[in-house]
């Protein structure tokens, strides 16, 4: 998948671009339907598939609220690009984004710098200025602007439509089997490994430190995780918390509310700066303090027997 930050950067001959739009956060299940239509109506006319986002959430910025994703952009992207789109058009999302009008988005955007001939929206897509674009307002434009356009139903869970909100409100209440549900796989981060103490490597277990770029994380405790690194997979103890055993350290950013620490077993590699996908199997137990830190090697062996046991026995992930 190409990806591209300046609009004007983009440049195909295809005569049949199909594209959608939205932030999609998170890759769940409904936003895997919405996107394998536009792959359908791609292979059917042998065109280009398009994914046009944004570098922020427009309820971000326009709300001026600090930044909280269920997947941060270069992890979406890497998801959507799983999928086998084309190319992933990202807009900077600024105030003269907000104040353009749908009608204004769809011609200076999708039709004259990208040429798209056919339009695939969720049904609760909103975009322009007051979000007055929709389903039925870009279906009104279609003959005008002469494109096709097809609307995706959502995807229902509990018989409600699947939704980034429902999914990020399950991570944050540590229901990881609910939000795997929605999500179609794991709840899972992406980290860049940062330098601390290396208080974990004295210890006899190394940890990689994750900067995780404003994305959410499930409560504080011990989880048993996997990781994907260099096309690879690692069994891994994750936990999340405040290091109750030590002198707290600084944290890594003024989005960071808890410290996310990965031991990945049997694993050498230096990997600071590298990014990590983590992927939340099984809470193991809550984070607790220990008086010393033999007592706290001793539970790490323990957490590490409960890890190799039940993978084999229940992959999936628990509340």
């Amino acid at each position: 998948m190409k990806r591209i930050c300046d609009i004007n950067e983009f440049s195909s001959k295809n005569p049949y671009p199909v594209a959608t739009l939205g932030v999609f956060d998170g890759v769940h299940l409904g936003h895997q339907k919405i996107i394998e239509c536009v792959l359908q109506h791609t292979r059917k006319n042998k065109g280009e598939s398009i994914i046009v986002t944004f570098d922020r959430n427009p309820k971000d910025f326009i709300e001026k609220r600090p930044p909280s994703f269920i997947t941060s952009l270069d992890h979406r992207l890497a998801l959507i690009e799983e999928m086998g789109v084309d190319y992933a058009i990202v807009l900077a999302f600024d105030r003269q984004r907000a104040d353009m009008t749908a009608e204004a988005f769809i011609r200076n955007m999708l039709i004259e710098r990208l040429g798209i001939k056919c339009i695939v929206l969720g049904f609760n897509c909103h975009f322009g200025k007051d979000r007055q674009g929709n389903i039925a307002f870009v279906r009104r434009l279609a003959h005008k602007y002469n494109y096709e356009v097809y609307e995706c139903t959502p995807v229902l869970f509990e018989n409600q439509a699947i939704s980034s909100t429902a999914i990020r409100k399950s991570i944050l209440e540590g229901n990881l089997r609910r939000a795997e549900k929605m999500l179609g796989r794991p709840v899972s981060v992406r980290g860049t490994v940062v330098g601390k103490s290396g208080r974990g490597r004295e210890l006899g277990y190394p940890t990689a430190n994750l900067d995780l770029h404003h994305e959410i994380r499930p409560p504080r405790g011990v989880y048993g995780t996997r990781v994907r690194f260099a096309k690879q997979e690692y069994l891994a103890l994750t936990n999340i918390g405040l290091r109750p055993t030590f002198e707290q350290e600084p944290f890594v950013g003024k989005d960071e509310a808890l410290e996310i620490e990965v031991h990945i077993l049997d694993f050498c590699e230096t990997i600071y700066g590298k990014d990590l996908d983590v992927e939340f199997l099984f809470k193991i137990r809550d984070e607790i303090p220990f008086e010393t830190e033999e007592k706290l090697k001793l539970q790490i062996e323990k957490d590490k027997e409960i890890l190799l046991k039940r993978i084999y026995v229940a992959p999936s992930c628990e509340k």
